[in-house]
């Protein structure tokens, strides 16, 4: 499974997701420290979920990693978050 699917999915699973984008932007960074050869290594997740708009910024990007979870944010070399609501 591509790194973009296991994000969606695992995001899909720990949240009650209105909106969300999980964009691979590792094209973009060709050449710089952290792309391998085949790329998915940098990506971008927008969502939208009701539980995490009380939360703080730390909070929600902590909650968006843990969901995201060790293993796959290991394997991966950036994740921008952008959450809305």
């Amino acid at each position: 499974m591509e790194k973009k699917a296991e994000i969606r999915a695992a995001l899909e699973r720990s949240f009650d997701t209105k909106m969300l984008e999980v964009i691979d932007e590792s094209e973009a960074h060709r050449g710089h420290a952290g792309y391998p050869e085949g790329g998915q290594s940098h990506f971008r997740v927008r969502i939208h979920a009701p539980e995490l708009t009380p939360l703080s910024r730390i909070a929600r990007h902590r909650a968006i990693h843990t969901a995201i979870g060790p293993e796959l944010i290991s394997r991966i070399h950036a994740l921008a978050i952008e959450v809305e609501g």
